[in-house]
């Protein structure tokens, strides 16, 4: 399965998104990490299928296809996504975030704990507002979120300018030398030599930014912002999956947020990093995710 789709809600916006996996399996909202969009749910087709999972991969307001919102908030995702698991006719569903959809997955599951059945969060990003000093966050993140806090107009320039260049697809023959200069982790590198693996990661990247800066600014806004509920609160079966290579956030922010989930159970994988957990384990993801 790989249709792309989309629905117009009842206040005009869109909301586009793609089917991945077994369209008649167990369905599974998929959200993508930032910035990216819905087409990094290609790393799910192949096991998705294996294993009959329905996966529904949506891009959120503003990000490539859909609809952008103002001022929109972590709140407004949930009513978003209730109008299009009614119009998919799904009574209930599981959810698997990466990264940056973690807020997305975490808020879900508070407003809908009677439809959502279980959880995976993968490399997921913690509550970022509540983090003062930067501590365990990718260099790049913290210095972002200082900029945030001190000159949020300025940064949204730097979004603009570098647009250009983020939203232009690479050479293949340079594929080497961009992996060589985000400075990954080894394990990363060599996940991310795969063709496929690539292409879902940095394609799905590149499509958000094509849409726009604003959209891409306004997701990661919702990250420099309090979720607007605790992590207490998620009282669903979370699977927290988490690399202990992982550079974007660090080990201990991830176990600190699973010492805090009342129904969490963590998977802490060996010689995994960022990208390369995504990558090399999704089949024992959506295993897991579809047994509980």
């Amino acid at each position: 399965m790989n249709a792309e789709n989309s629905i117009q809600l009842p206040d005009g916006a869109i909301v586009a998104f793609e089917g991945y996996g077994d369209p008649n399996g167990v369905p599974v909202i998929f959200c993508h990490g930032w910035p990216s969009s819905r087409s990094m749910a290609r790393l799910t087709d192949e096991p998705a299928r294996e294993l009959g999972i329905r996966i529904v991969s949506l891009d959120r307001p503003g990000i490539r296809d859909s609809s952008f919102q103002p001022d929109r908030k972590l709140s407004d995702w949930p009513r978003l996504l209730e109008q299009v698991v009614e119009h998919l006719d799904l009574r209930e569903f599981r959810v698997l975030a990466i990264s940056g959809g973690a807020p997305y997955a975490y808020a879900t599951a508070v407003a809908m704990p009677e439809r959502v059945r279980a959880i995976a969060i993968v490399g997921g990003a913690p509550p970022i507002a509540e983090i003062t000093d930067g501590e365990g966050l990718l260099p790049l993140y913290r210095w972002m979120v200082a900029l945030y806090r001190s000159r949020p107009g300025l940064l949204r320039r730097c979004f603009h300018l570098v647009r250009p260049f983020l939203s232009v697809r690479s050479p293949v023959r340079f594929r080497p030398l961009l992996l060589k200069m985000l400075l990954l982790r080894p394990c990363d590198t060599e996940s991310l030599r795969d063709a496929a693996a690539f292409e879902a990661i940095f394609e799905s990247q590149r499509l958000a930014w094509r849409a726009s800066a604003e959209g891409v600014m306004a997701d990661a806004e919702i990250h420099a912002h309090p979720w607007g509920f605790a992590i207490e609160d998620v009282r669903v079966p979370v699977r927290l999956w988490h690399g202990k290579q992982d550079r974007a956030f660090s080990l201990q922010l991830v176990q600190q947020i699973a010492n805090r989930l009342p129904n969490c159970k963590t998977r802490f994988v060996n010689d995994a990093g960022h990208y390369s957990l995504p990558i090399r384990h999704m089949r024992e993801i959506l295993e897991d995710l579809v047994s509980v």
